[in-house]
């Protein structure tokens, strides 16, 4: 049809082609336009539920009062009183949030009206009416409710030159601030910061908590803002039960204020939300934003509903918990905890334990974690998550320790139970299954060594020695209890150089010792103090000398015949202090 004359009926074709596809670009643009009126109208009822939700708790604190006056108001004065504080608190959150719900209803309001629209009446469920319903008077929590309307009988839907105009103004990136959206912006800043004081900065209990309100406006995704966030209610001045909650509240209420917008960089949060926005789109977000508020007033009536009641958790089932030691000794008494836990059948917590990223979901309640055992116990710390009514988590952290029981027996020598006087004698003591074990007696002095106890018994004939074991509460108890003997050290055997007595001596050596034979495992060391040394057929006085040199029998060890021996009485000192007389004889 293009180059050419057309006939009569190629322009009627070509006409009725525009006609067509100028009725196809209608219906594409009314059908986005419905979609917006279905979105806004889904939009209202959730409004319609969340404001329900947040007056709900209030009806249940309120109803608390009730019942406690009624019943006993002297007696319940003190609880009576928090309940009066929670609820002005309660009072507080409502008057804030309907300020900034009538603000946004008379945005709306006003765009509908500056694009032709009837907006001077109202009529509850008439198709043709825009506004059908509005809350006012009454109760604090009642203005809450955002005007009910009905944006299908809205004719000018797809106007949006005067959103645009009244809210933004001339730059989307700098939107003027005698305009709705920059009014709104501080108006939503500002609610931000006042809601977090009022949910998060009281005193209860005699103890002040505070949350140290930030203006968070800018950051680089939704994790940064969570960082962010977590940063400021995680404060030590924060309440950590409200912590949770805090961060949802604050994180709801918060918009990227500068955003980058295809090829545009800045661009406000209002030039992008509003920037030709339909008229009913823009209804659409201003319900949105309403929606963000009326959530964070529910939550944070819930915790205030939380410091009065104790119903902020669900629970269908319930099972008993029987929680015994560990292990227990013969004898011992056993306490045993006895329970009955309730529990979400349909929400499980979910464990994690620090260090690892594994996450262990809950079955009937609990959290099974398996764990090979080594060292002397096994420690292990973390977190339990779990979801409150209103879909919040709380997290707790946990921690648990193990002892670990090495398996071990005991042998004794009963013939050998004696403990030598003057002498370090090591002990070691075990008692499996205690905190701690410890090592005790009459008659004897105990000092630590290592792994183990050096003994050393006093003047008598008998000592006795008591292992006992202490649990990690405290309890002690006596494992075990031996009466030893009490002996001097045996004799030590002289040593001429390396041979023993009764053992062929060596002419060559000069050295004379005193010291056990390998059969004695003792490490006891002695000292010669002096000696005598006398063979046959010795002429003159015997040669003697102190300390452990044979240098002065050298001339009689010379000369000693072959086929007699050498005989030595000598005095050694112990680690006792005794002095003992020795002797030995060595072939030659």
């Amino acid at each position: 049809m293009a180059g050419g004359k057309e006939t009569p009926r190629q322009k009627m074709i070509g006409m009725m082609y525009l006609v067509l596809t100028a009725l196809l670009a209608l219906n594409v643009s009314k059908s986005i336009l419905d979609a917006f009126v279905a979105i806004e109208e889904n939009t209202q009822k959730g409004n319609i539920a969340q404001v329900q939700r947040g007056n709900g708790y209030v009806i249940t604190v309120r109803s608390e009062k009730g019942a406690l006056e009624a019943t006993d108001a002297k007696g319940n004065a003190p609880k009576i009183k928090n309940i009066d504080e929670a609820l002005k608190q309660m009072d507080k959150i409502n008057e804030a949030t309907a300020k900034m719900i009538v603000m946004i209803d008379n945005i709306k309001i006003d765009i509908l009206k500056k694009s032709g629209e009837n907006v001077s009446s109202y009529k509850d469920n008439d198709e043709l009416t825009i506004l059908w319903k509005k809350y006012e008077g009454g109760s604090p929590e009642l203005m809450c409710q955002p005007i009910r309307m009905n944006l299908m009988a809205v004719s000018a839907k797809d106007q949006y030159d005067v959103p645009m105009h009244e809210i933004i103004g001339e730059d989307i990136k700098k939107p003027s601030a005698g305009k709705h959206g920059m009014k709104l912006w501080k108006a939503l800043i500002d609610y931000r910061r006042e809601i977090m004081n009022l949910a998060g900065s009281y005193t209860w209990a005699g103890k002040d908590f505070k949350v140290d309100v930030k203006d968070i406006n800018m950051y680089k995704d939704n994790a940064d803002l969570t960082k962010q966030v977590d940063a400021m209610v995680n404060a030590e001045s924060v309440n950590p039960d409200d912590r949770e909650t805090l961060s949802q509240i604050y994180n709801r209420l918060t918009k990227l204020e500068k955003n980058k917008v295809h090829d545009q960089k800045d661009v406000h949060w209002i030039g992008m939300t509003f920037d030709h926005s339909p008229l009913v789109a823009a209804i659409a977000s201003l319900s949105s934003l309403q929606s963000d508020i009326l959530t964070a007033r529910a939550d944070a009536l819930s915790l205030w509903k939380a410091k009065i009641s104790t119903g902020e958790y669900s629970f269908d089932k319930i099972t008993p918990i029987a929680i015994a030691p560990s292990s227990v000794r013969s004898g011992e008494e056993v306490k045993i905890r006895v329970m009955m836990a309730a529990f979400d059948s349909q929400n499980q917590p979910k464990v994690k334990i620090d260090g690892e990223e594994k996450v262990y979901i809950g079955k009937n309640g609990e959290a099974i974690i398996t764990k090979s055992a080594g060292g002397s116990s096994v420690d292990l710390k973390g977190t339990i998550t779990i979801l409150n009514k209103q879909g919040a988590e709380k997290t707790r952290e946990w921690e648990a320790s193990v002892p670990v029981i090495t398996p071990n027996g005991a042998i004794e020598l009963t013939e050998l139970n004696v403990l030598y006087r003057g002498y370090p004698n090591k002990v070691e003591a075990s008692g499996s299954g205690y905190e701690t074990v410890s090592l005790s007696g009459s008659n004897v002095s105990i000092s630590k060594s290592g792994k183990g106890y050096i003994v050393k018994p006093g003047g008598g004939r008998s000592a006795t020695l008591s292992v006992t074991g202490r649990n990690a509460d405290g309890a002690s108890k006596v494992l075990k209890k031996g009466t030893y003997r009490v002996s001097n050290l045996p004799d030590p055997v002289l040593y001429w150089g390396g041979s023993k007595s009764g053992v062929k001596g060596s002419r060559s050596s000069r050295a004379l010792l005193a010291k056990y034979t390998p059969e004695i495992p003792l490490k006891a060391s002695f000292k010669v103090t002096k000696w005598k040394a006398t063979a046959p057929g010795l002429k003159g006085p015997p040669p003697q000398g102190l300390g452990g040199s044979l240098g002065a029998a050298s001339g009689l060890i010379t000369n000693i015949p072959q086929g007699t021996a050498l005989s030595i009485t000598a005095t050694v000192v112990g680690p006792d202090g005794i002095s003992r007389q020795i002797g030995g004889s060595w072939p030659l």
